[in-house]
């Protein structure tokens, strides 16, 4: 099943690489053309790592599992229902975007426009057309973010999605924690507010379906020029929650269910946040803002050739990233930008690659390994992948624990090592499959 793409956001992607290109000087001379090797004269020399961002490499782990949106496939993109379905199916981590409101409240947003995921023509029709930003949150939770997925989407439709509301970068965070959204009678969340009646924060209590998984979070950025701050904000908001410190040792332990860890902790290491942007000014910022070094990924979407891509590649390491964000060929018009050669070039540097985005077996066996070994002998060296983007975490949890490990249980063994961190390679092997459905049904949707 390929991904339901919003074609805006590639044409966004696409206008901004331009950008990029023109800002750092990555438009091509005459001989940068793709090839199999980068090792030519005009290719510049690759950076070495600092110290820091190797220590930061030091305790991430590989062959994760991240949960795009929550899910684009089993429910609405980043509402509650698809958080708390991640976060039980058994995702490493649950992805988010960052929107801000009139009234500073973080959101985890993708669109900067409401019209593609909300009723916003029906309840504010003077205003369908407005950026997020000019509303405040007590004005987007009378919105609708269900209804939507239901028509588009009517064999996963479920009458418990209609009127599911925005979420915070807070709630995502508490889902995280094993936490669902306290709510009354009618549907709507309990909240806390100020001497004025302004929206203070939600009330949240234990999710009665919690299963003991403590996913990371991945939060990406986006549109400096709409949400100037927006890095300061979101490390207050993570320090608010002990989910970022200075100090590595001064991270709150998340408390598990019933005492017992779940099959997914991540959320207790130090690799508990990964932070993502698009945008090379978000990308200076996060390394001004988080002094204290974390897992950092450099979002792109170019098939450029090996000088540009050394070109991006530094651009990236010199502003504090760990991890390169190329996308795969999943989409008609949008070819790889994580090549045999480009993920070699990649691997030289040490950093990590997280690719965007699986939702096919055929997929994860293009970029993980076995399609890449025409000799068939395996090798961790064949796999792009230390980290995959997926709406379907039951069909990646499905590929790691089944597929891959049949090949390594054949002698062909592709999984990328994790004996820097102590975890078996395969961190996926003892994971309880679920049935998608029937996750969605235990959480009340």
């Amino acid at each position: 099943m390929y991904m339901k793409v919003n074609s805006e956001k590639f044409k966004k992607v696409s206008r901004l690489l331009l950008t990029v290109s023109l800002a750092m000087g990555l438009f091509a001379c005459e001989d940068d053309t793709q090839t199999d090797s980068f090792s030519t004269k005009d290719v510049p020399e690759l950076l070495e790592l600092s110290q820091a961002q190797k220590d930061v490499l030091a305790y991430l782990p590989t062959n994760i599992i991240i949960a795009h949106r929550g899910t684009e496939f089993w429910a609405p993109e980043e509402s509650e229902a698809a958080m708390r379905w991640a976060r039980n199916m058994g995702a490493d981590y649950i992805e988010c975007d960052l929107q801000k409101t009139a009234d500073g409240v973080i959101l985890a947003l993708h669109d900067e426009s409401l019209l593609r995921t909300t009723n916003v023509e029906t309840i504010y029709p003077n205003r369908e057309n407005d950026y997020v930003s000019s509303f405040t949150y007590d004005e987007l939770l009378k919105l609708d973010i269900g209804s939507w997925f239901n028509e588009a989407n009517p064999e996963q439709a479920r009458e418990s999605f209609v009127g599911l509301d925005i979420l915070t970068l807070d709630d995502v965070l508490m889902i995280a924690e094993g936490k669902r959204i306290k709510r009354n009678p009618d549907g709507t969340r309990v909240v806390e507010r100020d001497e004025n009646g302004n929206y203070l924060r939600t009330v949240y209590e234990d999710d009665p379906a919690d299963n003991g998984n403590r996913p990371g979070v991945y939060i990406e950025t986006k549109s400096p020029s709409l949400f100037p701050n927006m890095e300061e904000a979101l490390r207050a908001c993570l320090e608010e929650h002990g989910w970022y410190a200075e100090n590595i040792n001064d991270l709150k332990t998340i408390a598990y269910k019933d005492g017992q860890p779940g099959e997914v902790d991540i959320a207790n290491t130090p690799a508990r946040i990964i932070l993502q942007t698009f945008e090379p000014t978000g990308l200076v910022r996060m390394h001004e803002v988080f002094t204290r070094p974390i897992p950092t990924l450099y979002l792109f979407g170019d098939s450029a050739g090996p000088a540009s891509y050394a070109r991006y590649i530094n651009f990236a390491i010199e502003n504090g990233a760990t991890i390169m964000g190329p996308n795969i060929d999943y989409i008609e018009g949008y070819p790889s930008s994580i090549e045999p050669w480009q993920r070699d070039m990649i691997r030289k540097t040490g950093m990590h690659i997280h690719c965007w985005s699986f939702n096919t077996q055929e997929q994860y066996m293009e970029y993980c390994g076995p399609w890449q070994d025409s000799a068939g002998q395996g090798g961790p060296e064949f796999n792009a992948v230390d980290g995959g983007f997926t709406n379907r975490t039951d069909l990646a949890l499905r590929f790691y624990k089944e597929t891959l490990q049949g090949y390594a249980d054949q002698g062909r063994n592709y999984f990328r090592s994790n004996a820097h961190v102590g975890m078996p390679d395969n961190i996926h092997a003892a994971k309880t499959m679920r049935i998608p459905q029937d996750v969605l049904e235990e959480l009340g949707y």
